[in-house]
């Protein structure tokens, strides 16, 4: 059974050009359900039924796993199925009907104008490290993008002459604009830092470690944690909190909700559509504040 979920993987990674994460995360939610086949004396793909898989899912009911963490799941299975089918392992795909739960859109972390200000205050220092790091947080809360997209930008990617960044998925390519800050602290990062990190290597990454490699998820969910602890910030901020908090001040601001859309690569405008509530219930708060007979 695990060979055919490497094969899997193999081919969504050839077909498709899926990332790591989201390979490693097939791999994950798809051995969760061999040990839970195995422990019921299911050895080999044609052993199983639709209400074997059915049971595998009530489990993680059971067992209170998230929504969110289910419906990954079901989306897992549903894919193992079609390329057993596919493969002429299965006769059938006996996974298709499986259905999804319904998840609750949550309202997004998302920092006050104020938070924000005083986040990207703390890497105030000359060093190339925090020099480096402004020029990231910056970049980050001025474009929108994912932390994915922030570390994996190229040189070739960045446009300061006209203030935008190039983003480029398996798609398409969306251009970014960005204000005079966060274009004086990439200037900043170009002639003080980048070189020094670099230390007469060569990188096609803009941004890089301090060993002069390219930044890591990792690297960078640190770094944020300590610019947080330092702010005396008490909200749980993750790298993705900046990418909420900019559509939502902008939304809050007047700007079209088409354009934010596409500033922040969403498919679906309904995706989008979760920042407009937001600035309602700002405007609410404004209002409940300030006129005099709310």
């Amino acid at each position: 059974m695990e060979q055919q979920i490497l094969l899997f993987i193999e081919y969504i990674h050839n077909k498709k050009k899926t990332s790591e994460n989201t390979e490693m995360s097939y791999k994950r939610d798809l051995r969760k359900l061999i040990t839970y086949l195995n422990d019921h004396g299911i050895n080999n793909w044609n052993q199983v039924k639709i209400s074997d898989l059915n049971d595998y899912i009530n489990s993680m009911f059971e067992n209170n796993f998230a929504n969110a963490s289910i419906s990954r799941s079901i989306a897992s299975i549903k894919a193992l199925f079609a390329f057993l089918q596919y493969s002429n392992v299965l006769e059938d795909d006996i996974a298709k009907d499986l259905k999804a739960p319904k998840i609750e859109k949550k309202a997004p972390n998302i920092l006050s104008k104020n938070e924000v200000t005083l986040l990207l205050e703390q890497p105030s220092g000359k060093t190339p490290k925090q020099i480096r790091d402004k020029a990231m947080l910056e970049l980050l809360y001025a474009t929108g993008i994912r932390v994915s997209e922030l570390i994996s930008l190229e040189n070739s990617d960045i446009n300061l002459s006209m203030d935008f960044i190039k983003i480029r998925d398996l798609k398409k390519e969306r251009l970014i604009p960005f204000g005079t800050k966060a274009h004086n602290a990439l200037t900043e990062y170009i002639l003080n830092s980048r070189d020094v990190l670099l230390e007469n290597n060569e990188s096609d990454y803009f941004f890089v470690n301090c060993s002069g490699s390219q930044m890591s998820r990792q690297g960078f969910w640190k770094l944020i944690k300590t610019y947080t602890k330092m702010a005396g910030i008490e909200a749980d901020i993750t790298p993705h909190t900046l990418r909420h908090s900019f559509a939502a001040h902008l939304v809050e601001n007047g700007a079209e909700l088409k354009a934010v859309q596409e500033m922040l690569g969403h498919s679906d405008i309904s995706t989008t559509q979760i920042y407009l509530s937001n600035a309602q219930n700002h405007l609410r708060d404004v209002y409940d504040k300030t006129h005099p007979r709310s």
